[in-house]
């Protein structure tokens, strides 16, 4: 059943309801602008996927209205660890960072998209469910989206908040340029016994790939390995063994919540305009989840989009929100290639630096760049 009827025209239609395209449609209803949000899913999707939200994403809610619930809902952690296997190398520290949200929330994906939609409805707006964009046609006075239905929107602009596989980047013929990881990725969210507690984001460097444990609400914790070639969805004992193997006797896993698998691409969009069409989100770049700077990304892309309509400065958009996508893509790159190297030499040498640069300024500057306060 659909949400709400769908209008004939609007002023910007957002094909995308996750975070991104929530983002952008509060900013647009603050501001005053008359817009649609499509979705294909009937409702959205209930499991956590991403889980990080950085200090400059909360910085982003602060002014949407909407960070106060969402930290509710939420664990606050307060630094990164690095380790190789159970050996400490390095501590990223996020408590003294120059934001009123020195700190990392843990918070499933689902709970940031139920809280914008909140705020959303309590502005007036709503998500259009299920509409599945079958083509974008642009022409000089608009955009004219078909819905799989047969039914039609007329908008003044349109914005692909849909993803990778994005509809209206297809149809902006914008070209999607990167790689794919050979290594598959599995997603768990699970209850267990793990040593280093709840109280920090451990990750883990190892021949086998890399691990990320996070802590998350109700006592779960979020996994997050990479992995030649994994089952399609990965079991309690396939975590178990993966987790005996890269943080010896570090934890105990009594109980699975949600798992799944995944392949990851680090691509950044050519353009993130070509006329009345817009990219936003993984429409417009994706990356290693290392970091867990995808989402937090997508919702400052939403944020300052819908600022740009509001303001009248559509063309700053792609300058000022594109580069910050290449850098996120390099620096997850970076971090994955680091954390996984197999060559005994490199992975020496990596062991005995970090130690010594976490003497530095080094930890700070890492915290500042995983927090994106570099992108405000």
């Amino acid at each position: 059943m659909n949400t709400t009827e769908l209008p004939g025209r609007t002023d910007v239609a957002i094909v995308g309801g996750g975070p991104t395209g929530l983002a952008l449609a509060v900013t647009l209803a603050s501001a005053g602008i008359d817009f649609v949000v499509l979705d294909r899913l009937t409702e959205g999707a209930n499991t956590s996927r991403a889980a990080v939200v950085h200090a400059r994403t909360l910085e982003v809610l602060d002014e949407l209205g909407a960070s106060k619930e969402l930290i509710a809902r939420g664990v606050q952690v307060t630094r990164f660890a690095v380790r190789d296997g159970a050996h400490r190398l390095l501590t990223v520290p996020f408590d003294r960072l120059p934001t009123p949200h020195p700190y990392t929330l843990m918070v499933p994906q689902y709970e940031t998209e139920s809280v914008l939609l909140d705020r959303l409805r309590a502005l007036g707006g709503d998500v259009h469910r299920p509409y599945e964009v079958a083509s974008v046609v642009q022409d000089e006075d608009g955009v004219t989206l078909t819905m799989t239905t047969g039914e039609t929107l007329r908008a003044a602009y349109a914005v692909g908040a849909d993803g990778m596989h994005s509809t209206v980047r297809e149809a902006a013929g914008i070209g999607f340029t990167g790689n794919a990881y050979a290594e598959s990725f599995v997603l768990a969210d699970v209850v267990m016994d793990w040593a280093p507690g709840p109280s920090e984001v451990s990750l883990t460097f190892g021949t086998a790939g890399l691990t990320v444990v996070a802590p998350l609400p109700g006592g779960h914790y979020r996994v997050v390995a990479t992995v030649d070639d994994a089952p399609a969805t990965p079991d309690i004992d396939f975590v178990q063994r993966l987790l005996d193997e890269r943080a010896p006797g570090q934890a105990k896993v009594t109980g699975l919540a949600w798992s799944s698998r995944f392949r990851v691409h680090h691509r950044v969009a050519d353009r993130y305009r070509a006329g009345r069409l817009l990219l936003a989100g993984d429409a417009a770049h994706v990356h290693s989840p290392a970091g867990g700077q995808g989402m937090n990304t997508g919702i400052q892309d939403g944020y300052t989009l819908g600022r740009a309509f509001a303001t009248g400065q559509l063309d700053g958009y792609e300058a000022q929100r594109r580069r910050v996508a290449q850098r996120v893509v390099a620096f997850t790159h970076r971090m994955t290639r680091v954390a996984t190297t197999r060559n005994p030499m490199a992975r020496g040498a990596r062991n005995i630096a970090l130690p010594l640069l976490g003497r530095t300024a080094m930890p700070r500057k890492l915290a500042t760049e995983l927090a994106e306060l570099n992108y405000r």
